[in-house]
């Protein structure tokens, strides 16, 4: 249960924080200055320096002032609003030396903005937002704090049953979950490394081949 609970906490929260993080960062580097933007770049990027102690206790008290019941959704709002600003920084760092002609030259072409995004944009900035939803990921599935602050009945994550029994002392079992866990990571890791290389790849033929 604990593994089941741990892997839908983080494949959820690293969508959502993917999606938010993604939006963020293009917000702060396409639309220069706007009315609350250092507010909105703070908030953003708060949790990066902020202790996970003190993020899982503002997050508890809030679920406890709003009345949430505590469980697994509040564990993968959490873990959104923990990995977001990671996602947030890896993609801007893309969009500020991403090349806007070919943005331009679309929109000159009768192409509307929307659209302009998505056959565009999207996959030219797809390896950023790919690493940055692998980090929210492995971010989530090692966290502890923040899930210790945020759970309630049935929603132990692996990391929490980790603790609670290697205080008990450190059995055979605890070393081939550990073990599993980080087998896991790096399958993951490396499957994403390829595949966005492979596509980088695809990308700068398709860039060489097209006319000029």
């Amino acid at each position: 249960d604990a593994v089941w609970v741990t892997l839908r906490v983080a494949f959820l929260s690293s969508l959502v924080a993917t999606v938010l993080g993604t939006m963020a960062a293009i917000a702060l580097t396409r639309y220069g200055r706007f009315f609350g933007r250092s507010l909105f770049s703070g908030m953003t990027y708060a949790p990066l320096v902020m202790p996970e102690v003190i993020t899982g206790l503002s997050l508890l008290l809030l679920f406890v002032a709003i009345g949430f019941e505590r469980g697994f959704w509040t564990i993968m709002l959490a873990h959104t609003t923990f990995t977001m600003c990671f996602v947030a920084v890896v993609v801007q760092s893309r969009l500020v030396t991403f090349d806007r002609s070919l943005e331009e030259a679309a929109l000159d072409l009768g192409c509307p903005p929307f659209k302009t995004f998505f056959i565009i944009t999207l996959p030219l900035i797809l390896p950023a937002v790919v690493s940055g939803f692998m980090l929210a990921f492995t971010l989530s599935m090692d966290d502890l704090v923040i899930a210790s602050f945020t759970t309630g009945p049935g929603a132990t994550t692996l990391p929490m049953r980790i603790y609670s029994q290697v205080r008990m002392g450190v059995t055979p079992e605890i070393n081939a979950i550990c073990t599993v866990m980080i087998g896991f990571i790096a399958v993951v890791v490396l499957f994403a490394s390829v595949a966005t290389k492979h596509q980088e790849t695809q990308r700068r033929r398709e860039e060489q081949a097209a006319p000029r």
